[in-house]
Parts: C-alpha cells; sequence; structure tokens
C-alpha cells in the first residue's frame, strides 16, 4: 500500500521521516508518552530512527498505517492505525508536550478514522481504541470522536513495564459520531 497524506484545516498527516528523528527522540523523552505509549524505556536517538523505518514498510505492507502529526514546520505528534486483524483495527497517537492542549488529537484522529472507514481508505467496519487507564486526555479524545466506552479490560494491555489495566471503546462505521456518556469520565 502506498502512504497516503491526509489534510485538516490545521494539519497535513504524512508519513514520519528522516528528518524527523530528532523531534520524535525529544518527544518521547516525555514521562506521560513513555507512561502512557508503548515506547521502549530509555528511549534512544536510534529508537527514532528504527521507527521511521518500521513506518515505511508497514506502510508499504500493508499492515499498519502511521502518520506524523504536522503543524507548520512542527512536528507535533503521531497518529495511526495499527494491530490489523480480529476484524478491527486500532487507533493510536501521542502528541509532543509542546503541542498538547490545542485539539490536534481529535482533528487529526478525525481524518484518520475518516480514511478508514472510506471505501477509499481501509473501508472498516470497527476502530478500537485502548489506553492504559487514567489516560484520561487520550479518553477524552476518543469521546470527542464519538467512541463508545465499552469497559475495563484487566490487564489487558502490555508494555515494558508488564500488564497494565485499560481502557476500550469501539466505534462502527455506521456509528452517530457525536460523543458519548463516558462512565470514568464523568466529572471530568
Amino acid at each position: 500500500m502506498e502512504p497516503v497524506t491526509l489534510r485538516t484545516e490545521r494539519l497535513v498527516l504524512s508519513t514520519p521521516a528522516g528528518a524527523d528523528v530528532d523531534e520524535i527522540f525529544a518527544a518521547c523523552q516525555d514521562p506521560a508518552t513513555q507512561r502512557y505509549t508503548t515506547v521502549p524505556a530509555h528511549y534512544e536517538r536510534r529508537h527514532a530512527a528504527e521507527f521511521v523505518s518500521t513506518v515505511a514498510q508497514r506502510w508499504e505492507s500493508g499492515v499498519e498505517q502511521t502518520w506524523a502529526i504536522r503543524d507548520g514546520e512542527t512536528l507535533a505528534g503521531m497518529i495511526g492505525l495499527y494491530h490489523h486483524g480480529r476484524g478491527a483495527v486500532e487507533l493510536g497517537y501521542w502528541v509532543s508536550p509542546g503541542s498538547r492542549g490545542r485539539g490536534f488529537v481529535t482533528e487529526a484522529a478525525r481524518a484518520v478514522v475518516d480514511w478508514g472507514f472510506s471505501p477509499l481508505g481501509l473501508e472498516l467496519h470497527r476502530i478500537e481504541w485502548r489506553a492504559v487507564v487514567g489516560n484520561i486526555a487520550s479518553a477524552r479524545a476518543a469521546r470527542a470522536l464519538g467512541f463508545r466506552y465499552e469497559g475495563l479490560v484487566r490487564h489487558g494491555l502490555t508494555s515494558r513495564r508488564g500488564h497494565d489495566d485499560g481502557w476500550i471503546a469501539g466505534l462502527l462505521a455506521g456509528d452517530d459520531r457525536a460523543p458519548q456518556a463516558w462512565p470514568v469520565l464523568d466529572g471530568q
């Protein structure tokens, strides 16, 4: 599969490139990124370079699609559709510390979800979202996209830390995308 560039009102979503390695490396030093994603422990510059190479291979094979979220010249984060199989894919993302709180995840994710469901994209039936329990910012973004909270997956997420409890939500191609009630976000 050839990489696809997506555009929103403020952002360009394109494949990460070698020129992004230093910004990816810097963003992955952030404690929240390390806590809530599967980036390697003691993240080194070589990990960022390997990531960029792996993204290109996975696009080519069609098993995963990853985009760099670009705000002008700034690498604001990463977003992608992962773990193809089981009849669904998983939406995953992280945002660089300096780009948080500006709505970039929701804006970028809306474009990725639209493409994922589109006949011109992957023509998916279901997209899942999962996050480590406590990742409120990620949950708020998923709720804003219309994902339906489906529950707690005990020790359902595996990372370098071992097994974490996770929240799971799903979105079907035909779902109303209005924000839904999420019990774990009551009062948030």
